[in-house]
């Protein structure tokens, strides 16, 4: 039998639009866009299991409860992908890819940006979980046959819990409803994306800015530093 350990105490530890099951099971599942009948994929042996409209907020959800729990070694995407959104896809792809400056790695979401998990976190989901995708799929008997058959490949637990706390900005990719992520429509959320490019890259100017500000000065310190050293060697010659 698989190696099992106790997931972080109150798990799971966040709320979202979720359920929980079996906390022993291997497998959590993540119906992206649809609802479908939860406790009845709970039921067949999941450990987890609820829908991921957002690629922010809601995605890091998903894994704080995911990497709090040990026996959780297998994730599994079907339902419908989320229009604008593309929370699916930017799930697979911080999983293969990370994050580079709180941006998923080939992400292709409108809002694919990560506040909440740290590098160490993101790299404890890579690699306590392996991701197996049926993406578009709401047949419970076909989600309910993947579950069996990855509870059958089960490697037992990944080390101890580890807790991360993900704070709720109101605004910005979704609304909290009633614990769950309301997202943004496909239009609101490409315009909420491009204020955030821009936001950044005026950041990135105002860097530049006090670079060359700081090179220019310093070039303006040698030229008064040079110049007077010249005059000082001009004085001593003279004097001679």
């Amino acid at each position: 039998m698989a190696d099992k350990k106790s997931p972080a105490s109150g798990w799971p530890l966040i709320k979202g639009d979720f359920i929980s099951g079996d906390p022993n099971s291997p497998v959590a599942v993540v119906t992206m866009g649809s609802h479908l009948d939860e406790k009845g994929i709970c039921d067949a042996g999941a450990a987890l299991c609820g829908s991921c409209k957002t690629e922010n907020l809601g995605l890091e959800k998903v894994i704080a409860n995911v990497i709090a729990n040990p026996n959780i070694r297998f994730i599994l995407f079907c339902g419908t992908e989320v229009k604008g959104h593309l929370s699916g896809q930017t799930f697979g792809a911080l999983h293969k890819n990370g994050v580079k400056d709180g941006r998923v790695v080939g992400a292709e979401g409108a809002i694919p940006f990560i506040e909440n998990l740290k590098d160490d976190a993101i790299k404890r989901f890579q690699e306590q979980v392996e991701v197996v995708n049926i993406m578009e799929s709401e047949d419970l008997g076909t989600i309910k046959a993947k579950i069996n058959e990855l509870k059958a490949k089960d490697p037992g637990a990944f080390g101890e819990p580890m807790v991360v706390e993900v704070k709720e900005a109101a605004g910005g990719a979704g609304e909290e409803a009633g614990g769950a992520v309301r997202p943004l429509s496909g239009e609101v959320a490409l315009i909420t994306a491009r204020m955030k490019i821009i936001e950044k890259m005026v950041t990135d100017i105002g860097y530049r800015d006090k670079f060359a500000a700081g090179v220019y000065a310093g070039k303006i310190e040698g030229l008064m530093i040079g110049l007077i050293v010249s005059f000082a060697l001009l004085g001593f010659l003279w004097l001679r």
